[in-house]
């Protein structure tokens, strides 16, 4: 199956430094016959203009040169950009000098006389290794540039768009939520965006897991209940409703609240009050509510799993959440996220994944959403993956075509050269070396509008 690395990537070009004329050529020919745009020198000071910190650029030099010599600028190279890829060339004799210095930071070296494959395959990885350090550090500085509900509900892609203006919409107003969405798509992560946006955020954000709540406890967890209430209730205790009284009550997996307590939560809705257990005094209640569901609410209280009135009670603003395998362009950020998260957790270099692991992160069926991502995410900085991401997935795009998984990846490979073009489709369409009314075509059939890409608010 093709991955990324089959497909066209941002051009890296290079940086050939070489005093030998007929080596120079023959090196340059090479180089631009394995299709790479080669820019030739004959000193280090020549070349010198040629580079700048987060170029995609990879250096070959020679080692012996007038004036400085490669080794020499090796140094200041990295001072410079302290990722870039610097190959040494050296002379018979020089193998001690070339190991110091790859431990100096070089990324190989390769004796003359060489042949031009082993020079072509050198720099192929070394360019691989460039883009790929270059499209992170784009990824990492797009998530610093993020702020507020951008910040929390990480994506780019329409269905994350939609997601985050519903919540701008509903946030300030008094409306009750309805929150749909798989398991792990981040509910909870809505839930908080709506409390925190609205006028409410210097309240309490209450979350109360419906699923969890001990049958013999519900109504004092709930609504509280008085001293000598039952036995073991020795102390006046304020429930989750009076907690949130104020700001924001979240009722997570309420499709799961037993049918007798919807009754009481309907009649506490209803009123905006409730009465602690062992006391007849009403308490006024002024919080928000924000519902989730793994279920069509609709739909079980057709079957009679769920109060109607209830439904129609909460139903006032519904918010879907895409499940991850359909908004598969967000996975290399929402990856990095994760990954920079769980480096700073344990303590770790935050890794940078190949092309065949991030195809297998785009092929993955992703049953647990973004909760999976995050749990691979941190595997991936502890080193418990190993070498075959898929392996270690358990899989691939379980009941994904490949021309399905195939348009997924180059949905994926078009939003993301838009997003580094700013929304230029002529900038994008060389970018990924493509006629511009090809990319113009993929954009109808896919449906993205570049635009779009233009500028991201936060």
């Amino acid at each position: 199956m093709p991955t990324l690395s089959d497909a066209p990537q941002h051009p890296i070009r290079v940086i050939l430094v070489e005093d030998d004329e007929d080596v120079r050529l023959g090196a340059a020919q090479a180089l631009e016959l394995a299709g790479f745009a080669v820019q030739p020198f004959g000193s280090v000071e020549a070349a010198r203009g040629a580079i700048e910190a987060g170029a995609p650029v990879v250096v070959v030099t020679d080692v012996q040169l007038p004036g400085q010599s490669g080794t020499g600028w090796l140094a200041e190279l990295h001072r410079l950009d302290a990722q870039l890829p610097v190959i040494l060339v050296t002379g018979h004799g020089d193998i001690a000098m070339a190991v110091q210095a790859m431990r100096d930071g070089a990324y190989d070296f390769i004796e003359k006389p060489f042949a031009s494959e082993r020079l072509v395959a050198v720099v192929r990885r070394a360019a691989e290794q460039r883009r790929l350090a270059l499209e992170v550090q784009a990824l990492r500085r797009e998530l610093d540039d993020w702020s507020g509900i951008q910040a929390t509900l990480i994506g780019r892609s329409a269905a994350m768009e939609r997601v985050r203006q519903m919540v701008r919409t509903l946030a300030a107003t008094p409306a009750d939520v309805v929150i749909y969405g798989e398991t792990g798509t981040g509910k909870d992560l809505v839930a908080r965006c709506l409390h925190e946006r609205s006028s409410r955020r210097g309240g309490h954000f209450v979350p109360v897991n419906c699923g969890g709540l001990p049958e013999n406890l519900v109504d004092s967890e709930l609504f509280g209940h008085e001293a000598g209430a039952f036995t073991g209730a020795v102390k006046r205790r304020i429930g989750k409703f009076e907690h949130a009284d104020g700001g924001t009550l979240f009722l997570d997996e309420i499709e799961s609240m037993p049918l007798a307590v919807q009754v009481k939560l309907l009649r506490a809705l209803q009123e905006r009050s409730i009465e602690r257990v062992g006391s007849n005094q009403a308490v006024a209640v002024d919080c928000r509510v924000v519902a989730a569901s793994k279920v069509d609410l609709r739909e079980a209280s057709d079957a009679g799993r769920f109060r109607a009135d209830l439904y129609y009670r909460l139903g006032v603003a519904f918010i879907e959440l895409p499940p991850l395998r359909e908004r598969r362009e967000d996975i290399p950020l929402l990856f990095e996220h994760f990954t920079l998260q769980a480096a700073k957790r344990y303590g770790q270099n935050a890794p940078v994944p190949d092309t065949q692991a991030l195809s297998a992160l785009l092929g993955h069926a992703w049953p647990g959403n973004v909760r999976e991502l995050r749990n691979v995410a941190d595997r991936f900085v502890l080193g418990l993956l190993g070498d075959n991401v898929a392996a270690s997935l358990g899989g691939g795009a379980a009941g994904v075509s490949l021309p399905e998984h195939m348009e997924q990846i180059e949905r994926t490979l078009l939003t993301e050269s838009l997003r580094r073009q700013h929304g230029d489709v002529g900038q994008a369409a060389r970018d990924l070396g493509i006629p511009k009314a090809t990319l113009y075509d993929k954009l109808k059939r896919m449906g993205i509008d570049a635009a779009g890409f233009r500028r991201e608010e936060g």
